[in-house]
């Protein structure tokens, strides 16, 4: 198979979706590998250090596209990329339909296979290839909390952490999965007074087992929601249900009840927020001010430590990309469940319940255009 490594081109994305080390193997395998030129330089790979692994360097986008029957990516195209997709070219990239009705036309206009590294799921119904930069993204939340706390940027001017005499701030975690695990273990260790939410009373009984004694744990319902806000300085949005659009945990009226500069991370942006009043914002014009309220919406958070990611991501990509391309992604999609339900839009159809009904579209049945096993 012909492999596309086109260059990100969301604002400040520095990730690429493909390391040496992956083109190495895929090489090994028997497939042709082409990387668009400077795709690796935003996460510290070289040209050069593609073309030792065995890669063809193309110069733009555009041929990467043209020649590619795969393309892997890290971010959904944007709108300068939709023309460049071909009919039943295979997209392996997250794509996040859920939050994005221009995306969702776009590829279902293109006839292309889109598989979504978010809705890849294990039996045990964890995601593999969200979870490391679910990883990323909850230990960064704290980082640009803290940051953002900062009385230059608009926050109350709050130490995450306190000091000896002075209290530290409170952090409420809205989500006790990957993201929200991640971020209490960074706040509860930078001194933080921690309050996980969750409406699992066994995740948040395990949560209680192993966070330190500063994080406490409480079940998620609107109600105690509303009492925690008014006293927290920090609000972490990592709420999922794979595939479809996040719940608005945080109403606008609520913003009311929170005291001024307090900040809130929205880590759950790519699936549309958990706050009724975020809108996805950039590295480069990270935070926006509602009621007072400071919201940190970036889309891409991960971005902004390209090599960390980078590593994370190909590291639990690779595998399922290996098998897209030595059986075609109909053959490993019937062999691998998991695959399976990666698949999102399929040559124009829809195949996957929670995009279907973020947008009131027809679904078809995924079993539909992965047509029947021929047997010799």
């Amino acid at each position: 198979m012909i492999i596309g490594v086109p260059k990100e081109i969301k604002n400040n994305e520095n990730r690429v979706a493909l390391t040496p080390a992956g083109v190495a193997e895929f090489k090994k395998h028997g497939h042709e590998v082409y990387v668009q030129a400077t795709a690796g330089v935003g996460s510290g790979i070289s040209d050069e250090e593609y073309v030792q692994a065995g890669a063809t360097i193309l110069p733009t986008i555009e041929d990467v596209y043209d020649i590619a029957e795969m393309i892997v990516k890290v971010k959904e195209p944007i709108a300068a990329e939709y023309p460049l997709i071909k009919a039943n070219q295979l997209l392996f990239t997250y794509f996040h339909f859920a939050s994005s009705e221009e995306l969702t036309y776009a590829m279902l206009k293109s006839g292309a296979v889109c598989l979504a590294y978010e809705t890849v799921e294990k039996n045990d119904r964890s995601l593999p290839l969200l979870v490391p930069m679910s990883e990323v993204a909850g230990r960064m939340a704290i980082q640009e909390g803290a940051k953002y706390l900062e009385k230059p940027m608009g926050g109350r001017g709050i130490l995450l952490g306190g000091v000896a005499g002075v209290k530290p701030a409170n952090v409420l975690v809205l989500g006790g999965g990957i993201v929200g695990t991640q971020s209490a273990k960074m706040a509860a260790g930078l001194g933080a007074n921690v309050t996980i939410v969750d409406i699992s009373l066994p995740r948040l009984r395990y949560l209680e087992d192993i966070m330190p004694a500063n994080v406490d744990t409480v079940i998620s319902n609107e109600y105690n929601i509303r009492q925690l806000i008014q006293t927290t300085d920090l609000i972490i949005g990592g709420v999922l249900i794979p595939g479809a659009k996040a719940p608005s945990l945080v109403t606008r009226d609520m913003l009311n009840l929170m005291r001024p500069g307090t900040v809130m991370v929205d880590v759950a942006i790519d699936q549309g927020g958990c706050f009724e009043t975020s809108h996805a914002t950039t590295h480069q014009d990270p935070t926006f001010v509602v009621e007072g309220i400071v919201h940190y919406c970036v889309a891409n958070m991960p971005g902004a430590v390209p090599y960390t990611s980078t590593l994370a991501l190909t590291n639990a990509t690779l595998p399922y990309a290996i098998q897209l391309a030595n059986k075609g992604w109909k053959k490993a999609c019937r062999e691998n469940e998991e695959l399976k339900k990666g698949l999102n839009v399929v040559n124009g159809k829809t195949v996957y319940a929670g995009v279907a009904e973020a947008w009131s579209l027809p679904l078809t049945p995924v079993e539909d255009v992965l047509g029947k096993v021929i047997v010799a």
